[in-house]
């Protein structure tokens, strides 16, 4: 039998929204299974819609001219695919690839850029959410410059493991060997780590389990307080949350 769609408002975003835009957005939001590996826009092109993971994961690639690629940041429940749409673009320069499956929902790229031109609520919180996606791109070269290819790699699991709502990654070795396999290689041992994790789809909570929090926590401590940002976005003047429902809890791993 298969599983129930997520609530939409399991993604932050939309549960943020106050009533009276939520109710606005709510009949036009449309679920998608996002499928392990699909590609829901390429670099250049013109986007359709954005995307809300409810609870799912997107890995935002630059890609190169020689065809290569590398990861700039990951959107899961916190977030939207397609903030060019409301930046004052109509391409965006990433390629966006679901990197652990599960479902969303989509909005058509007009109505966007229509409520974000509105300049209420929904811009403020969008704008919020953006320089949260920022500051993660801004981590993310730090951290592939400076930190070990085991670090790295820890940061990149805690950062997956933050988006969904358990502990469980659906995701093929092939991408997780692909995101170390970006990162400069330093360490004879973390050389040696990465080939086991190919080998073994264990690795990642058989061998790092005890060291991801260690490995990765500073990282975690600036990208948590940006993401709180877009969840006090929505807050009243008394810290009220000016919404229906009201925020779901940060998804954690302990």
């Amino acid at each position: 039998m298969m599983a129930a769609a997520p609530d939409p408002r399991n993604n932050l975003l939309l549960a943020a929204l106050p009533v009276a835009e939520w109710a606005r957005w709510r009949p036009q939001l449309e679920r998608v299974e996002m499928l392990l590996g699909q590609v829901l826009h390429e670099c250049g092109t013109t986007l359709s819609h954005a995307y809300f993971p409810a609870d799912t994961i997107v890995s935002l690639l630059y890609v190169m001219e020689n065809g290569a690629s590398a990861e700039i940041a990951v959107v899961g429940n916190e977030g939207i695919v397609g903030i060019s749409l409301f930046m004052g673009g109509e391409s965006t320069p990433s390629r966006a690839v679901v990197q652990s499956a599960g479902y969303g929902y989509r909005l058509r790229a007009q109505t966007v850029k229509r409520e974000f031109d509105r300049s209420g609520p929904v811009m403020h919180l969008l704008l919020r959410y953006t320089q949260a996606l920022i500051t993660q791109m801004a981590q993310t070269a730090v951290c592939n410059r400076h930190h070990t290819l085991d670090q790295q790699l820890c940061r990149w699991l805690l950062l997956s493991l933050d988006r969904l709502p358990g502990t469980e990654l659906l995701m093929t070795q092939k991408l997780i060997a692909q995101h170390a396999g970006r990162a400069p290689r330093r360490r004879d041992r973390s050389r040696s780590e990465i080939a086991a994790c190919r080998a073994d789809p264990l690795f990642a909570r058989a061998h790092l389990g005890a060291r991801p929090e260690r490995s990765g926590a500073a990282h975690l401590r600036v990208l948590r307080g940006g993401e709180e940002g877009v969840r006090q976005a929505a807050a009243g003047p008394d810290g009220d949350v000016a919404v229906g429902q009201g925020l779901p809890a940060p998804p954690g791993h302990g």
